[in-house]
């Protein structure tokens, strides 16, 4: 076990919202050691001293120092992921970079295949599959008690203050500097989507009203298809106050806080049940074993479904960055793996600028006519 080896030396790159969260996260695992903080703002010091931490304010003074990591994790601004994993890759230190991997499928390509010559760890931080409750319901989907998958439904909708957009967060008012809720928080659902329920080949989207007059897109109403013929209709918006989201339903971000009896920001539906989530339940007819037909006749059963309420997905994440680096275990999200949720986003950015549908295929989109 890696328990019993010494700490993995990781370092933190940016101290922005995430980047303290992923130390704390750090500090709690035996298996591991915040060697570093590296932070370019005035405030880097005081933050690396409140994390008990090294303080530098480059990669380039960090890979040449005395505390140069095994491997690092990267929370900084999206367009910055893929030249700063570089950075690192050359230096021969392992990666876990926060999604999305890049802000163009081009980039997030050479970012894998320069992962793969050097012989290094690649992971992206799509850390929700470590959460409980999307374990619970994969774990539901697995031992097919829905039978069939035939539709979901799904919504992402909160509030952002503005304060959310200003100082170090300005880079988010403005799509080519991958902000927007796109990139920023619908590549979250669509990885959980397709590790839920395989890949999504086909989308349309229209964009929903802007209220802040920036350059990024605010939200959409999209529609997927998914390979297995699966369809879906998602809600995205990060400008109205509303409890269904993954962050109020399942209380996973300490500065969002939890709405108790959430009962669906995802619902899907198959041909022998039915699962919501976060609340868990699944619907169900009788199982029609003493002869009756099975259909609306009957009264729907309720099941609740168990949750280890108490796993904390981002530590969860770190031991597991730790097994992959000293243990070879296979990384729960690969490069690879992130690049499809990025094509996805993609797509659905073109259907909602072009009007028109987009479908999937492999790493390439294309606009239906």
């Amino acid at each position: 076990m890696s328990s019993s080896k010494s700490p993995l030396k990781i370092a933190i790159i940016g101290a922005g919202l995430i980047g303290p969260r992923h130390a704390k996260s750090v500090n709690s695992n035996p298996s591991a050691e915040l060697i570093a903080l590296v932070e370019p703002s005035p405030n880097g010091p005081s933050i690396a001293a409140s994390l008990n931490t090294t303080h530098y304010t480059s990669i380039a003074s960090l890979v040449t120092s005395p505390h140069k990591p095994d491997a690092a994790i990267i929370c900084t601004p999206n367009h910055t992921h893929v030249s700063l994993s570089l950075e690192l890759i050359a230096a021969g230190i392992h990666v876990l970079v926060e999604k999305p991997i890049s802000t163009t499928l081009a980039s997030g390509r050479e970012l894998v295949a320069a992962a793969q010559v050097a012989n290094v760890k690649l992971l992206v931080g799509h850390h929700r599959r470590f959460n409980p409750y999307l374990l619970s319901a994969k774990a539901c989907l697995s031992s097919n008690s829905l039978g069939n998958v035939i539709a979901i439904q799904g919504t992402w909708a909160l509030q952002k203050p503005p304060s959310y957009f200003k100082g170090i967060g300005s880079w988010r008012q403005n799509s080519s500097s991958g902000g927007g809720v796109i990139l920023i928080n619908l590549i979250h659902e669509v990885d959980l989507l397709q590790y839920l329920l395989g890949p999504i080949v086909f989308v349309s989207a229209l964009e929903t009203p802007k209220t802040r007059n920036f350059d990024a897109e605010e939200g959409a109403a999209i529609l997927l298809r998914f390979a297995s013929g699966a369809v879906g209709t998602f809600i995205l918006s990060d400008a109205v106050p509303s409890p269904w989201n993954f962050e109020a339903g399942t209380g996973e971000n300490p500065t969002i806080p939890k709405v108790e009896g959430v009962d669906g920001f995802y619902r899907i539906m198959g041909t022998n049940g039915s699962l919501s989530v976060p609340d868990l339940a699944r619907w169900s007819y009788e199982d029609g074993a003493d002869g009756k037909e099975v259909g609306w006749n009957l009264e729907l059963r309720k099941e609740q479904l168990d949750v280890k309420k108490e796993d904390v997905p981002f530590d969860l994440q770190v031991q597991h960055f730790v097994d992959v680096v000293r243990d070879g275990v296979e990384p729960s999200c690969t490069g690879e793996e992130a690049l499809r949720a990025l094509v996805v986003c993609d797509a659905v950015k073109r259907a909602m600028d072009s009007g028109r549908s987009v479908e999937i295929d492999g790493f390439e989109v294309r606009e239906k006519s």
